[in-house]
């Protein structure tokens, strides 16, 4: 079914029966599909604006475009319409955060319940260590900075160390490009040796600590993680967020385990980069949402595009949702 693609159920009866059977006018599409006259051409309507049906000059009535033309056409339609969405995503959540730390100055002394509103650096830090001295029993963290820096892993260490000593089970994930930083991967293996769980992954939605399966610490915005965060105590937010993480965390490998290439030759990072070039993400982004370099980003495009034989990173969206890289509906 085209159904994904803006079609109707009549209207992908109608056009496949327009491509098996191009002869059939509208009454004889009619009469094949058992429908009424007035439904094909409704059915008409809507494939003639996806330009999926033509006229022809010098031949009389309308003919179906073929399915490579006309669906690479959709295809480039809902690409666009993507990147137009998650560009509107973005705002929405800029917005939002905005929002959500111009309340917490305006009213600092109404707390919303389940809710802890921590503006600037030193509360976050400072809630993050009391915090740490009160697990008991697990903590689970996505890091998606990518690698990290030798004053923050040093700064980290002894914390991290008490909390294991407690016998604390600590599962952490981070991205697949530290796996290229010796000194984050020594620090990896570090909290692996004194007990840490360490698995690694393409791409995290954003930073979060959640301590004993009630606490979660999470950045208000993932653009500025210092500016503000928030602590949820509610007990359905932070069950969703274990869930997540869970899952997550089953489909990370372990620091020891190297990617595998998926059945199309892709490593999980060049699988992530399609996706969110697909999805209208620029070189910078792309690196963010890796943590690599932007130079990174572009060389891991470029090879990309090549390989799909695409001019566009747009086109590559396109040959790859066709090619079977990308799911249809990304």
């Amino acid at each position: 079914m085209l159904t994904g693609l803006g079609l109707t159920r009549d209207a992908d009866r109608v056009y496949r029966a327009m491509l098996a059977q191009p002869q059939l006018d509208v009454a004889g599409l009619a009469a094949a599909l058992d429908l009424a006259a007035i439904q094909v051409g409704d059915a008409l309507d809507l494939l003639s604006e996806l330009s999926l049906v033509r006229t022809s000059e010098g031949v009389p009535g309308i003919r179906a475009v073929s399915p490579d033309l006309g669906l690479e056409i959709l295809l480039a339609r809902q690409s666009a319409d993507l990147a137009a969405q998650q560009q509107r995503l973005e705002a929405s959540r800029a917005t939002a955060a905005q929002l959500i730390s111009e309340y917490a100055d305006l009213r600092p002394t109404e707390a919303s319940p389940g809710v802890e509103h921590l503006i600037g650096i030193d509360r976050i830090r400072s809630r993050i260590a009391r915090l740490t001295n009160e697990i008991s029993t697990e903590v689970m963290a996505f890091s998606p900075d990518g690698a990290q820096t030798a004053e923050n892993m040093e700064a980290a260490r002894p914390l991290d160390l008490r909390v294991l000593e407690r016998g604390v089970m600590m599962r952490t994930i981070y991205l697949d490009s530290l796996r290229n930083n010796p000194p984050t991967v020594d620090y990896a293996n570090w909290l692996a040796a004194h007990g840490g769980q360490v698995r690694t992954t393409a791409t995290l939605p954003t930073r979060m600590i959640i301590a004993d399966r009630a606490v979660a610490i999470m950045p208000v915005t993932s653009d500025n993680t210092a500016a503000g965060a928030v602590v949820l105590t509610g007990s359905g937010t932070v069950t969703a967020l274990v869930a997540l993480f869970e899952t997550v965390w089953a489909a990370a490998r372990p620091l020891s385990t190297a990617p595998i290439r998926d059945s199309h030759g892709l490593t999980p990072q060049e699988a992530a980069t399609l996706a969110l070039l697909a999805q209208g993400h620029t070189d910078d982004s792309v690196a963010k949402r890796l943590g690599v370099s932007p130079r990174s980003a572009r060389r891991t495009a470029t090879d990309l595009l090549e390989r799909l034989g695409a001019r566009s990173r747009f086109q590559a969206g396109v040959r790859a949702v066709q090619e079977g890289l990308l799911p249809g509906d990304l």
